[in-house]
């Protein structure tokens, strides 16, 4: 018996501030959206490269303000990315920690905290 990857699951309230913020400024694609009829609620899932994500604006599936943490290869080129974009809401900056990462946290504009994360770099490595 193995376990697999999990996927968090995202409260949004709005789909166009969702697609504004993954997708224009994150670089998250979308791979599918459920939504019963036009006027209700939807349900969606976003990749870029492993990190798989899913996004409801259904009321009773999760809690707003959640926090996930997503490891990253190469979090300067990240940084460096999303600073190139012109994305009113952020300007994430990165921040070394004590337990030798860097990472750098970027609010959603439904209050989830993504921290992006990678082991700090050291001169003598």
């Amino acid at each position: 018996m193995t376990l697999a990857n999990a996927t968090p699951v995202l409260r949004v309230f709005d789909a166009s501030k969702a697609h504004e913020f993954y997708v224009e400024f994150l670089g998250f694609a979308i791979d599918w959206r459920y939504r019963r009829q036009p006027d209700l609620p939807a349900y969606t899932q976003i990749s870029r490269d492993a990190c798989v994500l899913h996004l409801t604006e259904h009321h009773g599936d999760c809690t707003p303000g959640s926090a996930i943490r997503i490891t990253v290869d190469d979090i300067e080129s990240l940084k460096g990315e999303l600073g190139a974009k012109s994305y009113r809401y952020a300007r994430p900056s990165l921040a070394e920690t004590d337990w030798q990462t860097q990472e750098m946290l970027v609010t959603d504009p439904f209050g989830n905290r993504l921290t992006f994360a990678a082991p700090a770099k050291h001169g003598d490595q």
